[in-house]
């Protein structure tokens, strides 16, 4: 890992994530006032719910509000973990545990993966329901782990659940992080009566650990356009060589590629910018068309990490890979080898497969040894 760290001192190294402006600034007035009203609310709240993204357990925490929430009844909910590896999440857990704090994995989509969060969050305040008529819970976390989309199926669930009366208000969700900018309030149950607030995406001020920042770049909790794309890519591509990750996708270069094999690139429908299709039903063509620049992409990688000479722990040899490697990636994504800006093309759509799990299930950060504070 130390030629990791060492292209992130030399060339993505230059960046310097401030509040005060610089080359990045990612810390917008609005989380600025958030922040400080998330604080005095934190006073109020019976239990704190904080969201962290399961691509990156540790990285996705808001270090300023951390003392605040240590002090409150707390469920760490990591979300999004079908974007990430099974294999490793149940150590992430346990590390969690072993620090005697709760934590459940969840995907903010599914109905049945938020009924057991509820559940736990049930069971935590069971002592205090006895007492108080009335319970408040927070929501909190960094932008774009999926906050919102949280508070959206609560709101299904409890709906189905209790006899809310008033007409419940749904969250703002976007794909751009800090979309949710009013602390709002959503009454979820009764008898007691539950309230969920949904908080603002919140960032700590400034960041020393570059590396930290590009993974909340490269999970989408920084907008792209603040990092640029290129280097939140070619960050990608040194966690992806420095691990060894290509070798691992070498059983699947022999995955399908009949069906569409004959198919001129206009019929296919799917746009491979947000991985949706353009109209119509689902069909199989679709799914194949992905599913080969999928494969052809990991073919891409393998290819030139298994045919590179050189040594992905040396700094330069690591550097001329990833040059190497944009070029393979251009081909796969089928850039044309004149487009201007095609570097940068190529990011945008590798980033994209990232994103949308295509690439396989990930965990950026590795679990400490010692045990959580």
């Amino acid at each position: 890992m130390a030629a990791l760290k060492g292209l992130l001192k030399k060339g993505l190294g230059e960046m310097d994530f401030n509040t005060g402006g610089g080359l990045i600034n990612w810390f917008p007035g609005h989380m600025a006032a958030a922040t400080r009203a998330i604080r005095n609310r934190l006073k109020l709240a019976d239990l704190v719910i904080e969201v962290r993204d399961a691509r990156i357990p540790l990285s996705s925490i808001n270090v300023n509000l951390q003392p605040h929430l240590s002090a409150k009844r707390r469920v760490i909910a990591l979300n999004k973990k079908d974007l990430a590896n099974p294999n490793i999440m149940h150590k992430w857990v346990n590390y969690f545990e072993t620090g005697k704090q709760d934590c459940i994995p969840i995907n903010a989509h599914s109905k049945s993966s938020v009924t057991k969060l509820l559940e736990l969050v049930e069971l935590k305040l069971k002592e205090v329901m006895s007492k108080e008529p009335t319970l408040l819970v927070m929501v909190v976390g960094v932008p774009n782990v999926g906050k919102s989309c949280l508070i959206n199926s609560i709101h299904q669930i409890a709906h189905s659940r209790f006899p809310v009366q008033e007409k419940m208000k749904r969250a703002a969700v976007g794909p751009l992080p800090g979309v949710t900018q009013d602390i709002a309030g959503f009454k979820i149950a009764n008898k007691p009566s539950i309230y969920v607030l949904d908080t603002p995406g919140v960032l700590v001020p400034s960041i020393s650990d570059i590396e930290t920042g590009l993974k909340l770049a490269l999970a989408g909790s920084v907008k792209d356009s603040v990092v640029g794309e290129e280097r939140i890519a070619q960050y990608f591509l040194a966690v992806l060589n420095t691990r060894g990750t290509p070798f691992h996708w070498k059983h699947l270069n022999n995955r399908r590629v009949d069906a569409i094999a004959n198919e001129p690139e206009e019929n296919h429908r799917y746009d491979l910018k947000n991985l949706k299709q353009r109209k119509g039903v689902p069909n199989r063509s679709d799914l194949v068309y992905v599913e080969d620049i999928v494969a052809g992409v990991q073919r891409a990688l393998y290819s030139t990490l298994a045919e590179f000479d050189g040594n992905v722990e040396d700094e330069g040899d690591l550097e001329n890979l990833i040059d190497l490697q944009f070029g393979a990636l251009q081909k796969a994504l089928k850039i044309p080898h004149k487009a201007s800006e095609a570097r940068l093309m190529v990011s945008k759509k590798f980033l994209t497969l990232f994103r949308a799990g295509k690439l396989g299930p990930f965990i950026l950060d590795d679990v400490p040894d010692a045990k959580p504070v």
